[in-house]
């Protein structure tokens, strides 16, 4: 049998079984979406949901009847199908590539195109059932189109149609994102061409000519706009059941990631330290339940498996650009108010967490709430930018999301960021010396802040902005842990030496430690921060995680600081051991 392929991207269902693609099996899923009318379910981008629409096809088109047990005989349904497989026409839309651009008469033109195009496709897709099938003129309104189709079915009394609706929301979001409100309008009126698309589908369902509608998107924005016209729907995003539909659970992971270690012959050794790297930059991510299992990424953690697959090493970047083009939504959807969203920006980067309405999440929401300040965390979460800290706020899910935003904070405050840090990142490589590398973050990075920011940064701050100018430079070498958990807290910033480079087997933990200038002065009176000396329970609390670390890695050569940060006066680095040397 063939090696199997870690593949990428891959958003078809019969090319991931075909082309033997490692495939966490999601198929139990179909049977409980059989039983539910109408379904919509949301999720972020880069989460396979062009995928499932995919394998719904695959399951319930009667023209693959033969390629049933090929495509799905290892599968959960494969071993369990339903009575309804094999048995429909299958109608797939995908509104991503309907262009928004123009008036609205260009918009419904391109939608027109489109949609009838795919329509038209049913006569080559089912020749026997659909060569006599009505002209479907691509000019003509889609509704009409469907009309036509609708009546053609009942009239020969064929099996019924199952519908998938891909990024549902695309064309529409483009508009929103973009300020054309009046467009957007025209987009949802009462007589628009998107509404009478809807009302059409609403009918088919009334009369049998369709036996289901799963529709995918990333923002409920339309849904609220469309309730009128399509008022059948049930929003399935928010529902426990449907949590791990898509995204990988722990255990989906560890059995993916045995496979691959066993199929490719990967030292066993590194499986530790891979572990925590995809714990760490893909997993974290809570839909529905903040004190459940968290999720990864999946479409991303398997960017990091095809390279790490293929070349059997760490990738010296674990972060996927076409994960930072969401950076674009930050933008566009704070971008009418720059105090609101250095506000936003600056309370994540800080605290990371945000305060929200639980109520709004679980709600409908228009265009007007959408650029309302209130809704940020919402708009965010449903983006994939925030997940579910508890019932109350959404937080980063991952080191990732965490890179994005301080690169987007960096931005909004003008910090230079390009290579002035070029020098002492490479000194750092040849002769590794973390106090003399904070201090040069200090001299460079920190200095660069305007006064405003003082007043509102923590030790938060100081760890997530080092590790995201560390990781810029250095992740040839190094990977990090932030917030790291051990049995008596957490420790604030671990460097990790690739299992596969100069550096295995070093790791400096810090712990870092802010006062503010009020704050200093209060407590230690008068002392000038030269004279300052480390805290004794600050070394008790690092030496915890060091010793919980060497429980962990006992060949591990490990080095502890601690770091003060005094409001806009400086920094004391405290090296409670020697550090290791290269």
């Amino acid at each position: 049998m063939p090696q199997k392929r870690v593949l990428y991207g891959v958003a078809n269902y019969a090319e991931v079984i075909t082309e033997h693609g490692y495939f966490v099996d999601k198929t139990a899923f179909i049977a409980q979406l059989e039983v539910i009318n109408n379904p919509i379910f949301l999720r972020p981008r880069r989460f396979g949901k062009s995928l499932l629409c995919s394998m719904l096809g695959y399951y319930y088109d009667l023209g693959y009847a033969a390629e049933f047990e090929v495509l799905f005989g290892q599968t959960w349904i494969g071993q369990n199908p339903t009575p309804h497989h094999n048995s429909y026409f299958i109608l797939p839309f995908d509104f991503s590539p309907i262009e928004a651009s123009g008036n609205i008469d260009q918009i419904e033109h391109n939608f027109k195109q489109y949609c009838n195009f795919i329509i038209d496709g049913l006569r080559i897709g089912y020749p026997t059932h659909f060569h006599d099938l009505p002209p479907i003129e691509l000019n003509e309104s889609v509704a009409t189109n469907l009309g036509k189709l609708f009546h053609y079915i009942r009239l020969r009394r064929l099996p019924p149609i199952y519908i998938t609706i891909d990024e549902y929301d695309n064309f529409a979001n483009q508009l929103v994102t973009s300020h054309k409100d009046e467009l957007y309008q025209a987009l949802t009126a009462e007589d628009s061409f998107l509404k009478t698309f809807f009302k059409a589908l609403k009918e088919g369902r009334k009369l049998g000519a369709i036996t289901n509608i799963f529709i995918t998107g990333v923002l409920p924005i339309m849904i609220d706009d469309l309730a009128s016209g399509y008022n059948i729907a049930k929003f399935i995003t928010l529902d426990s059941e449907f949590e791990t539909m898509l995204g990988f659970t722990q255990a989906e992971v560890d059995h993916l990631v045995d496979e691959i270690y066993r199929d490719y012959e990967i030292d066993p050794h590194s499986r530790a330290e891979v572990n925590n790297i995809i714990k760490n930059y893909y997993n974290g991510y809570c839909f529905v339940n903040p004190h459940g299992e968290a999720l990864y990424n999946s479409t991303i953690l398997m960017y990091f498996l095809l390279d790490f697959s293929r070349y059997k090493t760490i990738p010296d970047y674990l972060i996927d650009l076409n994960l930072k083009t969401d950076l674009s939504w930050v933008r566009r959807l704070t971008g009418a108010n720059p105090a609101n969203t250095e506000a936003f920006v600056n309370q994540l980067i800080t605290q990371n967490s945000i305060v929200y309405n639980k109520e709004y999440l679980v709600s409908k929401f228009n265009m007007y709430q959408f650029f309302d300040q209130s809704f940020y965390p919402i708009s965010f979460y449903y983006l994939g930018m925030l997940t579910k800290q508890d019932d109350f706020e959404l937080c980063l899910p991952n080191l990732n999301m965490r890179q994005i935003f301080v690169g987007y904070f960096n931005e909004l405050h003008q910090l230079d960021v390009s290579t002035r840090y070029v020098e002492m990142m490479s000194s750092f490589v040849h002769q590794p010396d973390l106090p003399k590398l904070f201090a040069d973050y200090w001299r460079l990075y920190v200095s660069q802040l305007p006064e405003v920011i003082f007043q509102q940064v923590n030790e938060n701050f100081y760890r997530t902005t080092f590790f995201q100018l560390c990781s810029s430079y250095l992740s040839t070498w190094f990977t990090w842990n932030v917030e790291r958990s051990y049995p008596r807290g957490k420790s604030d910033l671990e460097f990790v030496g690739k299992y596969h480079e100069k550096f295995a087997g070093l790791r400096y933990v810090i712990e870092f430690k802010y006062y503010s200038n009020s704050e200093f002065k209060r407590k230690f009176k008068f002392t000038p921060i030269e004279a300052f000396t480390c805290q004794a329970e600050d070394m008790a609390q690092i030496t915890e995680y060091v010793n919980g670390l060497k429980r962990e890695y006992p060949e591990a050569r490990i080095s502890q600081f601690v770091i003060y940060c005094i409001g806009n006066q400086g920094f004391r680095v405290f090296a409670l051991t020697p550090p290791s040397h290269f």
